[in-house]
Order: structure tokens, then C-alpha cells, then sequence
């Protein structure tokens, strides 16, 4: 039984491995403009996996309401593993009821939709694999952002590699759930900070400069670890102040999510709500990855020490390594 919880354990510290590349959660984005009356264009931005852009391009379509047509040609490219495409749209009345987005989306990817009409207010929607379109409502519900921008969210932290290991190294090294979870709030308060200050245009980074000290933040946690390791009496500078630590790489963290939010965009009418949303659903994503890695951390405590030892120092050494490539590969390009 021990040597299945090892087993476990290093599987959901070293699985990120295979998506090393991967180190942030970019959903793909369908919008919808009108740009005169019952004139509209059909923007959309497809996230590719390695091999299947040319798989996509092929027969990928857009959805568009019943009551509109298609002007001219599709316009397709791929740039910066994405797929871009646009067509212009010709409606005849209200397109309310009718569907946008896509004909399909690939694998287990997800997208944001916005229908943006000229005189009324932006909606917002969350595409998935099984529905790839989504419906105009005539009267655009208050939730749907927040609901939309929540899951963004908690889906950034969980599959966002760079900021998970951050928050699971955390854990590994703090261990007490009260000052975890105080470290981690102070992390979703300081990307807050900078993220706001960010979109709103008051300050900025450069992206690659932010991943290199996004990856040095898991290797600089993964060194404390490894010294506690060896040493557990000894108070690194994170066991001493988590939350100061957290808070301080936390700011670091803050323009890594503004950058992907800039990608994504928001809704300029509801921006207030989605940047709420979001950093709402980052901490709901962190309290999940904190009460997993505790549950097992506590199911671990119940092995031998050497099961217990050999398990920290497989997972350590693999968030270690993990952030050092990420840092090396982001400084030389």
C-alpha cells in the first residue's frame, strides 16, 4: 500500500514532465463583432498541440446564427502555435437565439466566445470540446461572466504547470495547513495586485523576463525543500515568512496571468467582474491543490520513514529539475 501512495505521489509531481513546454493555460478565443448594423466580423483564435495544426486547418468551420451569411472568403493562418481565422458576416435582424463559435474544438481544450454588439452589453461564454458554440441570448445574463471567469481561473492555477508546482513546492515546505493557506492567500493577493495594476495599464514586465523569474521561484522553493530535507530543524527564508515570500514572488506571478488574460481578453463592459471572477477562481484552484497535496502528504506520514524520505526527495528533485529547465529555456529562448 505504501509503495502505491509513492507511486501516486511522485505521479502528480513528475507528470508535468510530458507538458514542459506547456507552462501556461492559453484557452482558446471566438468573438463575435458587430462593426455596423447587422454587419459583423468572426474572429477566432485556436490553441494547437504539437502535429495538429494542419489536422485543425482542414476542417475546422464557423458557427454562425441562421439568419446570417458569410461575405467573401474564411481567411485562415497559423501563428505562434495558434490557428487565426476571420470571416466577415452579413445578418438580417437580430441574430439573438442563433449560435456562434466553432464547428469543433481539439481534445480537452476550452474557449472563451464574445458576442459584441454595438449598442448593447458584451456577452461572455465558455466553450468546451462537447459544445463549441454558443447561443445569443436576447437578454444577456449578470452571471455569466463571473461564472465564465471563475472556471478561468481555477483552470489557470490547476493546468497552468509553472503556477501549480509553485503552489505544490509551498506546501512541501511550509507542511502546517493554516500558514499554507495563509501563504497562498497572500500569493492571490499580490498577483492581484500586479495582474489589476496590469490590465488596467499602470505597470507591465516584459513576458520572457517574467517566465525566467516565474521558473526561478519553483527552483528557489525546491532548494529550500531539499535543504529541509537534509536538515529539518533547519528555518530557511520561506519557513521563517511564508506569506512574505509568498507575497513577494506572488507579484512576480501577477503579470505571468496578465499576460495570459491579455491573450484570452475581457469584457471591456464587465471587466470588473472578470478580473474578480478570476482571481476568485485562483484561489479556489489553489485551496483544491493545497487540500490534495495535504491528504497526501498525511496518507504518506503513514509509511515508513524511508518510503516517506524517498518520496519527498523524488518530488523535489522533480519540481527542482522541471524549473530549472523552465528557467534555462526561457532565458535563451
Amino acid at each position: 500500500m505504501t509503495r502505491l501512495f509513492l507511486c501516486l505521489f511522485a505521479v502528480l509531481l513528475v507528470f508535468p514532465l510530458g507538458s514542459l513546454s506547456a507552462h501556461e493555460l492559453r484557452p482558446s478565443v471566438v468573438e463575435m463583432r458587430e462593426v455596423e448594423s447587422d454587419q459583423y466580423t468572426l474572429d477566432w483564435k485556436v490553441t494547437l498541440s504539437a502535429g495538429s495544426a494542419g489536422m485543425l486547418a482542414s476542417r475546422l468551420e464557423p458557427v454562425i446564427p441562421d439568419n446570417c451569411s458569410i461575405k467573401g472568403e474564411i481567411v485562415q493562418r497559423i501563428q505562434s502555435a495558434a490557428l487565426m481565422g476571420r470571416a466577415s458576416i452579413a445578418c438580417e435582424g437580430d441574430p439573438a437565439g442563433g449560435q456562434f463559435g466553432l464547428s469543433e474544438l481539439l481534445g480537452k481544450s476550452d474557449a472563451i466566445a464574445r458576442f459584441v454588439p454595438i449598442d448593447a452589453p458584451t456577452q461572455s461564454f465558455r466553450l468546451t470540446a462537447d459544445n463549441p458554440a454558443a447561443v445569443i441570448a436576447s437578454e444577456p445574463s449578470p452571471f455569466g461572466v463571473l461564472a465564465d471567469y471563475f472556471v478561468i481561473g481555477a483552470e489557470h492555477i490547476i493546468f497552468g504547470w509553472d503556477h501549480l508546482l509553485f503552489v505544490i513546492a509551498l506546501v512541501l515546505l511550509v507542511r502546517s495547513p493554516w500558514p499554507v493557506v495563509k501563504a497562498a492567500t497572500a500569493f492571490t493577493i499580490a498577483h492581484s495586485i500586479t495582474l489589476v495594476a496590469t490590465i488596467l495599464g499602470f505597470s507591465g514586465l516584459p513576458g520572457r523576463p517574467v517566465e525566467a523569474l516565474i521558473a526561478l521561484s519553483i527552483v528557489f522553493l525546491a532548494v529550500e525543500v531539499a535543504l529541509v530535507l537534509h536538515d529539518p530543524d533547519r528555518q530557511t527564508l520561506t519557513r521563517r515568512f511564508p506569506w512574505a515570500v509568498a507575497f513577494a514572488f506572488g507579484l512576480i506571478h501577477g503579470f505571468g496571468f496578465a499576460g495570459a488574460l491579455a491573450e484570452i481578453g475581457l469584457p471591456q463592459t464587465q471587466l470588473a467582474a472578470a478580473l474578480f471572477a478570476f482571481n476568485i477562481g485562483v484561489e479556489a484552484g489553489q485551496l483544491l491543490v493545497i487540500a490534495l497535496t495535504m491528504i497526501i502528504l498525511t496518507t504518506l506520514g503513514r509509511a515508513s520513514e524511508n518510503t516517506q524520505g524517498l518520496a519527498l526527495k523524488t518530488s523535489t528533485y522533480a519540481i527542482g529539475a522541471i524549473g530549472s529547465f523552465w528557467l534555462i529555456e526561457r532565458i535563451i529562448g
